[in-house]
């Protein structure tokens, strides 16, 4: 990553959050991977910060990239894991749905989560801005958390393979300590 310019110094070695979480009944949540937040994970430049978060996910294999926010409804994806990196401003989520935990992030945080983990924004300050992105080859649906949700999401997330890299640290990056089959 050293011969991109846009790379050259913004890895940090992050405080590691790992969070499991059950199936309440409206978010299915993942049976066997974390969720993972990498505190200060990246230094970010003054100038287009989530252009570095693009560059690093799509570098890792991590595609599908977008700037927004985050919902302020509790959703999941059954067929896809997603990353999103802080670049601007700060928002207080709610992870793993109702019963979930309530997580601060902040411009350089990343979080990590696996298919079917519920999510959403439940206040933001400053100009809460998002890059968000998915392993290649994976598509993610959009799935309300309600009560009653179908089996064959539940089995959607059961199929949802590894990403072949850590979107932030690469193939060898700490993901792979937490995730595996």
């Amino acid at each position: 990553m050293e011969d991109d310019p846009t790379l050259t110094g913004v890895l940090n070695e992050p405080e590691i959050l790992t969070h499991r979480f059950d199936d309440d009944g409206a978010v299915p949540n993942n049976p066997r991977l974390p969720l993972i937040v990498y505190r200060q994970a990246v230094n970010l430049p003054d100038n287009d910060p989530a252009h570095v978060f693009e560059v690093l996910f799509a570098r890792n294999g991590w595609g599908g990239s977008w700037r927004n926010g985050i919902l302020p409804f509790n959703h999941f994806h059954s067929t896809a894991h997603e990353v999103l990196g802080i670049y601007s401003g700060s928002a207080t989520v709610q992870l793993g749905g109702e019963g979930g935990v309530t997580v601060t992030l902040e411009p350089g945080d990343v979080a990590v989560l696996p298919a079917g983990t519920g999510h959403r924004k439940l206040r933001s300050s400053g100009s809460l801005g998002v890059v968000g992105a998915y392993p290649n080859g994976q598509r993610p649906d959009m799935c309300r958390a309600e009560k009653g949700i179908a089996r064959v999401q539940v089995a959607q997330v059961a199929q949802v393979t590894l990403p072949g890299a850590d979107p932030v640290y690469g193939p060898d990056g700490p993901l792979f300590e937490h995730w595996h089959d």
